[in-house]
């Protein structure tokens, strides 16, 4: 098993400004998760002369030009995902039934977004595009795996914590630090969620924001 991932100074210091609670926490990711990523990205790239080379759940080593399908650098693909949520995050739509789904499960837990987002200032822009959507729980900002993250906001909290993501990488990197969390892997885009096969540690693998809240809350009632 992987060493479990320490969190940043940077992550910590939003958690500690949070206010103090013992109820269930949900955590959960934003993009691909609560608004859609994949087809905006896909105009993005095309756009711009790239493609995805195959619907595979990573970026690096999958993004080529669409001229002569050369493969981008990993400094050039970063670059371009950073100028994606620097163009493009504000305009990103909600998955169908993110809002309704959350609001039922805020009437038992806690919310809290935890999302990978390039670029500081993009944080008040996403903020206001959810807050529009009615979605207006803590949004805080991380780098890297999500592990030591959820860790530290899990402490306190009765189990299972619930992990929301889409990211392969996240929920390893939960699953290390944090076995007790209840794992939902929630991918939006059917392509991509067809096909990714579902490790073990994943308690449900899904794309639908119905299944997802009842799951969540039938296992508050079965605890």
């Amino acid at each position: 098993m992987p060493e479990p991932d320490t969190p940043s100074r940077h992550v910590l210091d939003q958690i500690e400004a949070l206010a103090p609670s013992d109820r269930p926490l949900v955590i959960c990711d934003v993009d691909e998760v609560v608004l859609h990523l994949i087809p905006h990205l896909e105009r993005y790239l095309n756009d711009n002369g790239l493609m995805f080379v195959r619907h595979t759940y990573k970026f690096t080593g999958n993004i080529a030009q669409k001229q002569n399908g050369n493969v981008l650098t990993k400094q050039l693909t970063r670059l371009h995902l950073e100028q994606f949520f620097d163009t493009e995050s504000h305009r990103q739509e909600m998955v169908p039934g993110a809002d309704t789904a959350l609001k039922k499960i805020s009437d038992t837990h806690d919310v809290i977004l935890l999302t990978n987002l390039p670029g500081s200032h993009n944080k008040p822009i996403r903020e206001e595009l959810l807050a529009g959507m009615g979605i207006s729980y803590p949004v805080l900002t991380n780098s890297g795996p999500k592990g030591g993250a959820v860790a530290a906001l899990a402490r306190g909290r009765p189990n299972p914590v619930v992990f929301i993501d889409d990211s392969p990488t996240n929920h390893t990197s939960v699953n290390a630090t944090l076995p007790s969390a209840s794992l939902i892997q929630f991918i939006a885009d059917d392509r991509f969620r067809n096909n990714m096969q579902r490790e073990p540690h994943i308690d449900l693998l899904t794309g639908d924001w119905r299944e997802t809240a009842d799951f969540i809350v039938s296992s508050l009632e079965t605890a």
